[in-house]
C-alpha cells in the first residue's frame, strides 16, 4: 500500500469507528483534546488498525507518545517499513 494510501484509509477508518469529520482530522489534529478520544477509545484505535492494515501494534512507548493525526501516521508508515524490512 502506498504511503498516501495509508493517510487516506487511516483517516477513513478512525472516522467511521469513531464517528469523526474526516475534514477535522488534519495533521497536526490532536487524538484527545481536538477530536475528543479518551484511553479506551486508544484501546480501540490499536484494533481497528491492526485489523485494517493487518499489522501488529505493539509497541505500547510508541503508541504512548502519539498525540497528533501526523503522529499516527508517521508510526505506521514507521512498522510499514520495519515489517517491510523482517519480510
Amino acid at each position: 500500500m502506498k504511503d498516501e494510501n495509508i493517510r487516506r484509509r487511516m483517516i477513513e477508518v478512525l472516522a467511521e469507528e469513531f464517528e469523526l469529520d474526516a475534514a477535522e482530522m488534519i495533521p497536526e489534529a490532536t487524538l484527545y483534546e481536538d477530536l475528543g478520544l479518551d484511553s479506551l477509545d486508544a484501546v480501540d484505535m490499536v484494533v481497528v488498525l491492526e485489523k485494517e492494515f493487518g499489522m501488529k501494534l505493539t509497541d505500547e512507548e510508541a503508541l504512548r507518545s502519539i498525540r497528533t493525526i501526523d503522529d499516527l501516521y508517521q508510526f505506521l508508515l514507521q512498522l510499514k517499513v520495519e515489517q517491510a524490512e523482517a519480510a
